[in-house]
């Protein structure tokens, strides 16, 4: 069985738009985001890129998730590890 799921996109049956409503924003951002990472699409875009496209856009998401997750939201939602649990040192 799959970790990975991608059915907002599949199901969703509303408007894609931005800036009409944070509402909409949040939800076509999510809707966009599943048709971005279609297997196909990252696939044949990605080649494509420069080192710099690249780069920026991996940078953008490492710092989203380092903003926004916590250790174990982390591991749980992108590493699909939900049983981690961050050691901490004595010296932290």
């Amino acid at each position: 069985m799959a970790d990975h799921r991608h059915t907002f996109v599949d199901t969703y049956e509303g408007m894609v738009a931005f800036g009409l409503s944070r509402e909409v924003d949040e939800k076509s951002l999510i809707y966009y985001l599943q048709k971005f990472s279609d297997d196909d699409l990252v696939k044949t875009l990605v080649p494509r890129l420069t080192d710099e496209e690249i780069n920026r856009l991996f940078e953008l998401m490492s710092q989203l998730m380092r903003k926004y997750f916590t250790d174990e939201e982390y591991h749980e939602y992108f590493l699909k590890d939900p049983g981690h649990h961050h050691e901490h040192s004595e010296e932290e």
